[in-house]
């Protein structure tokens, strides 16, 4: 029998005992009938970490063994996206190495499909002075993701939501990136909840507005344009989007809370996905598009549902310190052998969140080694002072 001892919110401590291991298979085939993006999270190297909050250090070795990870499990891989720290740790410089040296991972990786971040990290958001700024600081990316092979997700920009006036500067901008992208690209539309500066994206604080422009900019561009990812973190507002694309078009979830009955569907439709809590869950979240392309739903809800409680608390306010939960979660189950993260982030959540978060995990029958998951949560606990 393996157990923890955890901390309460009561301030006692409950010994907890886990569950068995994971029975989730470490290999699947891609599904056939979603398209599923996993948002990767980096491996930070703690001895190259001189100056955790300003410097990035990163473990290349494990980093990219987490990809093949993920794309074992018949994920494609988001990368260099939110989950990796993008604008929380990750600078514009590291990136663009990750991008590059994930790319050539993926050409040599039987099926391994990619496609990376494209923002404007890399310019200042208070000194941007024109649009002009924001489109060249994307061409930038973007000629550096095409230069190495990969297809392109356009993020949202903290400068282009400083400057533009209104809708019609979001329409001129990503019109201008879209027309000189080589292939099709993923528009992502990222809530406030994830980061406070992107309020009012599109030219409005409205949902209907703001859907309105983006709906517009992709029925004049939608030949160039894949899917669109949006996370808003409402099932209501996506499925409502979700109605309204053009043929051809798909609609990415990006909702941590309600991805499983957003990627079921109903009979109208249904979403694929792309991602930041597959990242933690991909072998639960594999097998269970395996049911659902077997035609068995109770089946994929029997095993997503129970993920769906972890992400939400994995994900709670203040969103955007998910990552911390993410690596955590990573740690645990052994894809890296420490806790720590670039701009030491993993300070950003408290050991009540990561207790919860170990109960949730193993009640999802996450662990593939419950005694290694075990001995790492005492370890942080006692770390805290909870023995």
């Amino acid at each position: 029998m393996t157990y923890v001892m955890l901390p309460e919110r009561t301030g006692a401590t409950e010994r907890y005992v886990a569950a068995a291991p994971s029975t989730f298979p470490a290999r699947q085939t891609p599904s056939s009938i979603r398209t599923v993006y996993a948002a990767a999270h980096v491996v930070a190297d703690p001895r190259a970490l001189l100056e955790p909050w300003r410097i990035p250090a990163i473990d290349w070795d494990t980093t990219l063994a987490f990809r093949r990870h993920l794309w074992g499990l018949g994920f494609k891989v988001a990368e260099a996206m939110d989950t990796s720290q993008r604008g929380m740790g990750l600078d514009w410089a590291t990136a663009a190495e990750l991008i590059a040296r994930s790319l050539a991972e993926a050409r040599g990786t039987e099926g391994a499909g990619l496609a990376c971040g494209v923002g404007t990290d890399q310019l200042d958001p208070d000194t941007a002075c024109t649009l002009d700024d924001v489109v060249a600081a994307y061409e930038v990316q973007l000629a550096h993701v095409e230069r190495h092979g990969g297809a392109a997700i356009l993020r949202a920009s903290r400068a282009l939501c400083r400057l533009a006036t209104g809708p019609d500067d979001y329409l001129s901008v990503y019109g201008r990136l879209i027309r000189q992208c080589s292939g099709t690209v993923i528009l992502h539309w990222l809530g406030d909840m994830f980061d406070p500066a992107l309020a009012g994206y599109w030219g409005s604080t409205a949902f209907g507005p703001a859907m309105g422009t983006v709906l517009s900019l992709i029925r004049e561009h939608g030949d160039r344009i894949d899917g669109i990812k949006i996370s808003l973190l409402d099932a209501t507002k996506e499925v409502e989007m979700r109605r309204e694309l053009p043929a051809g078009v798909a609609m990415y979830t990006g909702d941590d809370f309600n991805y499983a009955e957003l990627i079921a569907g109903d009979d109208r439709g249904f979403s694929h996905a792309l991602l930041g809590i597959f990242d933690p869950i991909a072998p639960a979240a594999a097998a269970a598009l395996a049911r659902l392309e077997a035609g068995d739903r109770p089946g994929f809800h029997a095993i997503l549902d129970p993920t769906v409680a972890l992400s939400r608390r994995l994900f709670e306010a203040p969103t955007q310190f998910y990552k911390s939960g993410i690596v955590f979660l990573a740690w645990l189950n052994g894809h890296q052998d420490h806790f720590r993260m670039v701009g030491g982030a993993e300070s950003a959540r408290g050991i009540l969140h990561y207790a919860d978060l170990f109960r949730l995990a193993d009640k999802a029958g996450l662990f593939t080694d419950p005694e290694q998951a075990a001995r790492r949560m005492a370890q942080l606990c006692a770390v805290n002072g909870i023995a």
